[in-house]
């Protein structure tokens, strides 16, 4: 065996190379009907595609002791000052200055195929910048390796280039830090009594117990509906204010402010509001969102300090020099607070939130894969933390110190290293686990309680009369005739299938020459599996005999004329067939469940309307209606089973109960309601094959472990947990989050560093068992204002929007929403006292890191969650997309896009495919214009009622408003116009990871409504304009300083 610990030599397993999925995800074929596809290379080549690497290439060797330049421009972003009081603008009441103008995010060039049907491959390197590899510097004292501007060299990469057929960036003089030009990107918690009270107790966890397991799928044809990976996502930063200069700085700290190519503390946005009388207000200056098409260079760690992550928004670029990637961990705030009392004080939320498996920029390394042999890799031996980069070695590195709980512990003899001058090991830089924040360790035996699971996939279809009648069944089974072609290939991957409607259909795949045998189960209350051995077999042996079992069972079932549905029966019986084995099972259920076990009746009816949901006690609707189907889900769970959900319906399903289920076993749930055979389809085919073939792992258990004086509350997201350190995952996937909710219980030091760790144990889809490692270290503050300076909005929103969303189902909507409303309030209130410098109580000052909220507060208390007009199941879908929603992706959903596009062919888009994007108000609605408005789930186009026929016919293909159709597909027609919407997009959904629900909308009609509805700075019957709100939010600090 290799050195013990060292990177895994010669023959690498199947490992997690995110740059050959980034690349694939490029070739989107979408805007297209359904139609079968033949297996093919994303590449457009012949070569098949190899079953020893999930992405179709190995990790490079790790060669640590190597640095490379930065590109031309490009610099890392320096540290922020930890000890200086954040600077403050005032503006007087009158002032006015011009906003500037909103711009999009920068999309890839070269990043979809020209031609909307044809498989598309990557952009070739010479036809358009893409961003450059990066690679690793030089050592630093007692910690990860940092990068300083003055240490270029040229001396060779560290690793071997992200992207092989890229030219090597050539060394030149710097333009501008931290940025890269436009063209350079490719591609349940309980509810706390306030969100921003500190969290209350648990014991420090620990991973004593090996769990169950990752592997990323490959893709195997281009893209048709593949969702691409949520690098590419919108940036939004912040608007240019008047800047105050800083007080001195003391010591050296003044010289890091100083520091070339840094980004310097931005000063504080307030807005002055008159104290009696009319308000005075200028609408120039308040906060708005504005978007940048630069990508930023990020190092983790830089002079042996934390930086400050980029916004979750925003395009970036990782290079890991000690400290995880904020794609895997982001912290509410960035300096944590020394004692409990001084987070209190602040009412900043104290939080993680948890990716582990989140897609990487394209551009960026692979994560490292390190073999300790049937060892395993170092770990404490109190607190079973693993080893990391803030591990630190004494005694010639004969023991060292864990920086989790404090506890020193001899080092094994055959990882021994002796120190160099500066403290460090002298393999430091050759081992990814010490000089990398992430890192990825073989599993040994100890941490296998059986085999690897296989992948398996079990797929249960609804063949009842209405999904029938709707094309539901039918559009389901194109759906899953196109994606087993992207199923991994290999003997491990096994696959089954069952319809149901009042019974339950099992078909044995085995029989040698002839049809598939339908096997029936009529006791719908005993339920049983048939020959388990013939329902589940691999994919090798049965994929002719699926395919034209797909292709016969809507015709099979088009007389069928039983309306009723026995779901939970049939996932029962569907767990029996998997109970041995585990896997995903993926359900595509069109009515209500009524009969069999976890039959549901119709309660929505009780409220008197479809739309009861704003009336008294409508809250418990969104509550199970009983234990039975969280039972069956534990079960599920415990045998490591996933169950995804498509619904597929035209009336209300209760969500509320059916969703437990996915929840629970670390599922999801995908709504089409209602329901367009037309329109959905492409949606629904787009939706499976990226469930199918993006970034997961199976039989998985996750573990948070904090520094001494912190520890875990709660987590929340899609999990089941049986003991209250570990989180138990089925499946866990690149497009899951988990918030980890922190507490603390003992004092901190000041100047001193806290570190987070989180472990992911996991097998791959082709049988591997892994330990991913994520570990982050942040400093320790007891300066209120450096709390306030270092908050992450992005993740403290996400964090409120995930609280409201479990607080939802147990209260009423007006207290869920004062309940949000305080958290904000209360926050503001805080930093005003603590932290302003201006005493005119006129003003209401808001943090620069922070003055986005009031706008995201609103736009949340607007949102289908806190409507009172909403749907029962619109309501408990929502909540259930947001509970596992990646923090990219949560501000463009609460408040959507909106663009302009009926003057696509006056627009200069500096290299942008999206324009520049609009406020969400009415007053920028024009009657001549066309507008695309996006969430990353819902895509609207808005047609005004005076648009020339010209454009309709160029759009659309029809000559008058009045022929805009109910359901819609956008089509590409042989005229620049069409060609650039269609181009836009492609882009949305490759930004989003998600093909988006098209639907046009028309002022005076329903659709036209629903668009308006997105209009959150317009005052409306859900709640007030955003002027009025921040001037309602104002009365309210003022009162509380009172």
């Amino acid at each position: 065996m290799a050195t013990p610990g060292g990177p895994r030599p010669g023959n690498f397993p199947p490992n997690y190379n995110p740059n050959a999925l980034a690349n694939n995800m490029q070739n989107l074929q979408i805007n297209q009907p359904n139609q079968q596809q033949q297996p093919s290379n994303v590449g457009g080549g012949s070569a098949p595609r190899p079953n020893t690497s999930p992405f179709g290439q190995q990790a490079p060797p790790f060669m640590g002791g190597q640095s490379r330049p930065p590109p031309p421009g490009v610099f890392p972003r320096g540290p922020t000052p930890t000890n200086t009081p954040p600077t403050q603008t005032t503006l007087p009441p009158n002032m006015v200055s011009q906003p500037p103008p909103f711009a999009s995010r920068p999309p890839p060039q070269g990043a979809l195929p020209s031609s909307i049907g044809g498989p598309g491959g990557p952009p070739h390197p010479g036809t358009g910048p893409r961003p450059p590899p990066m690679g690793s510097y030089g050592p630093v004292v007692n910690g990860p390796p940092a990068f300083a501007p003055g240490m270029m060299t040229q001396s060779g990469p560290r690793f071997p280039p992200a992207m092989g057929g890229m030219p090597r960036p050539s060394v030149g003089p710097p333009q501008s830090p931290t940025m890269l030009p436009s063209g350079a990107s490719s591609q349940p918690l309980q509810m706390r009594p306030s969100f921003g009270s500190p969290p209350a107790g648990a014991p420090p966890p620990s991973m004593g117990q090996p769990g169950p397991p990752f592997q990323a799928p490959q893709f195997s044809g281009p893209l048709q509906n593949g969702p691409p990976p949520p690098y590419g996502t919108q940036t939004w930063s912040s608007q240019p204010q008047q800047v105050v200069p800083p007080p001195p700085i003391p010591g050296h700290m003044q010289q890091q402010q100083q520091m070339f190519g840094m980004t310097p503390p931005f000063p504080n946005q307030s807005m002055a509001f008159s104290q009696t009388g009319p308000l005075k207000i200028d609408t120039t200056q308040i906060p708005r969102l504005t978007s940048t098409s630069a990508v930023i260079l990020h190092d983790t760690r830089q002079d042996n300090q934390a930086n400050p992550p980029p916004p979750a928004t925003s395009d970036y670029i990782v290079r890991d020099t000690g400290n995880c990637s904020p794609r895997y961990i982001r912290c509410t705030t960035h300096q944590i607070p020394c004692t409990g009392d001084i987070l209190s004080a602040s009412a900043v939320h104290m939080a993680l939130l948890v990716q582990p498996l989140a897609l990487p920029h394209p551009s960026e390394e692979p994560i490292q894969v390190v073999d300790f042999g049937e060892s395993g890799p170092v770990r404490c031996s109190r607190c079973k933390g693993y080893i990391n980069p803030f591990m630190k070695f004494i005694d010639q590195g004969r023991r060292f110190i864990c920086n989790l709980c404090g506890y020193t512990d001899e080092t094994p003899r055959d990882y021994h290293c002796n120190l160099g001058p500066d403290g460090r090991r002298r393999d430091a830089d050759e081992r990814p686990e010490l000089c990398r924040g992430t890192v990825e360790f073989i599993a040994s035996k100890e941490y296998m309680v059986r085999d690897p699971m296989p992948a398996v996939f079990f797929f249960l279809i609804d063949v009842s009369m209405y999904a029938i009648q709707t094309g539901a069944t039918a559009a389901a089974c194109s759906a899953i005739s196109q994606v087993i072609s992207d199923l991994p290939e290999g003997p491990r991957t096994m696959v089954g299938i069952a319809t149901f409607d009042c019974t339950i259909h099992f078909y044995n795949l085995k029989r040698a020459s002839q049809q598939p045998l339908m096997l029936i189960v009529p006791d719908v209350q005993d339920v049983y599996t048939p020959l388990q051995s013939d329902v589940i077999v691999q994919i090798s042996e049965c994929r002719q005999h699926l395919e034209t079992l797909l292709e016969s069972i809507p015709t099979m079932f088009q007389t069928n004329r039983t309306v009723d549905s026995a779901f939970g029966a049939a996932v029962k019986a569907a767990f029996l067939a998997m109970k041995n084995t585990g896997g995903k099972l993926l359900v595509f259920q069109s009515v209500l469940p009524s009969t069999g076990i976890g039959s549901l009746s119709a309660r929505e009816a009780e409220g008197r309307s479809n739309s009861s949901a704003g009336e008294k006690e409508a809250h418990k609707l969104l509550q199970p209606v009983d234990k039975t189907l969280k039972a069956m889900a534990i079960e599920l769970a415990e045998y490591q089973v996933c169950v995804d959900l498509f619904i597929t319906s035209q009336t209300y399903v209760d969500i509320a109960s059916l969703s437990v289920i996915p929840r629970t076993t670390g599922g999801q749930v995908y709504y089409y309601y209602p329901f367009s055979a037309l329109s959905d389809s492409a949606k629904l085919s787009n939706d499976l094959r990226w469930n199918v073939t993006r970034p997961q792992g199976f039989e998985a258990v996750m573990r948070v472990r904090c520094s001494q004086g912190i520890q875990v509350q709660e987590y929340a997201g899609n999990f089941c947990k049986r003991i209250p350190t570990d989180v138990d995952l089925p499946a866990i996937d690149c497009d899951k989050t988990i918030m980890v909710t922190l507490k603390h219980d003992d004092k901190l030091q000041e100047g001193s560093e806290c570190s987070f760790q989180c472990a992911l144990l996991y097998t791959t889809v082709y049988g591997q068992r892994r330990i991913r490692i994520s570990t982050l270290s942040l400093p320790c503050t007891s300066m209120p204002s450096n709390i306030f300076r270092s908050a992450d909005i992005d993740t403290l929103f996400s964090c409120i929007l995930k609280q409201v969303a479990d607080e939802i189902p147990s209260a009423p909507l007006s207290q869920v929403r004062d309940h949000a409303t305080n958290a904000v309030i209360d926050v503001l209130c805080s930093y005003r006292k603590s932290c302003a410098t201006t005493q005119s109580m006129g003003q209401l000052i808001l943090p620069e890191s922070l003055k986005m909220l009031p706008l995201y507060l609103l736009a949340l208390q607007k949102s289908n969650g806190l409507r009172s007009d909403g749907r029962i199941d619109d309501r408990s879908f929502w909540i259930n997309y947001v509970s596992p929603l990646p923090a990219p992706f949560v501000i463009p959903f609460v408040y959507p896009r909106m663009i302009a596009i009926h003057d696509l062919d006056e627009k200069e888009l500096d290299d942008s495919i999206i324009p520049t994007q609009i406020p969400l108000s009415s007053e920028n609605i024009s009657d001549e214009g066309i507008y695309l408005l996006e969430n990353g789930y819902d895509c609207l186009i808005y047609v005004g009622n005076s648009v020339q026929n010209n454009a309709l016919q160029q759009f659309f293909g029809i000559s008058s408003v009045e022929e805009i159709p109910n359901q819609f597909v956008l089509q590409q027609y042989d005229n620049p116009l069409s060609k650039k919407l269609n181009a836009i997009v492609n882009e949305i959904r490759r930004q989003r990871c998600s093909y988006l629900r098209l639907k046009l909308c028309k002022k005076g009609d329903p659709s036209g409504m629903m668009f308006n509805s997105y209009m959150i700075e317009d005052k409306t019957a859900e709640g007030l304009s955003y002027v009025e709100f921040l001037v309602h939010i104002h009365r309210h600090i003022q009162s509380k300083m009172a």
